[in-house]
């Protein structure tokens, strides 16, 4: 058995799972006429241990106000692709500086025919 002597630093992830929304998204002229639903899955990965042992909300990623961010941004966007979606909810999380990798999935449910969704998984890491 080999133990690892190296710094590297644990991550943990704050997940927030299908979060669904209404916005404007799509490149035909029919899909900018009205919202359509969306889903949204977010991953945060960072070292909550410091939360862990103190039981403070200030000490994490607070998903709650992750939610509302991402909320307010995408319901009043106006997006053609939901890669660009993806790429801006990927910013919001990595606006909280313990963030250290963030994977966002978006799903556009019956945009494809005889496919339950369509979508992307956004990866980033600073």
């Amino acid at each position: 058995m080999t133990s690892s002597s190296d710094n590297s630093q644990q991550l943990d992830t704050v997940r927030i799972e299908r979060l669904e929304l209404d916005c404007i998204i799509g490149i035909n002229p029919w899909e900018r006429l009205t919202k359509q639903r969306i889903t949204i899955d977010i991953e945060m990965n960072a070292d909550l241990s410091a939360a862990g042992k103190s039981d403070a909300i200030e000490d994490t990623i607070n998903y709650r106000d992750i939610s509302k961010a991402v909320t307010a941004e995408i319901e009043e966007s106006s997006y053609g692709l939901v890669e660009a979606l993806g790429a801006r909810v990927v910013e919001l999380c990595l606006e909280d500086e313990r963030t250290q990798s963030v994977e966002v999935t978006v799903r556009k449910p019956g945009a494809v025919r005889k496919a339950t969704a369509v979508g992307v998984v956004i990866r980033r890491s600073r």
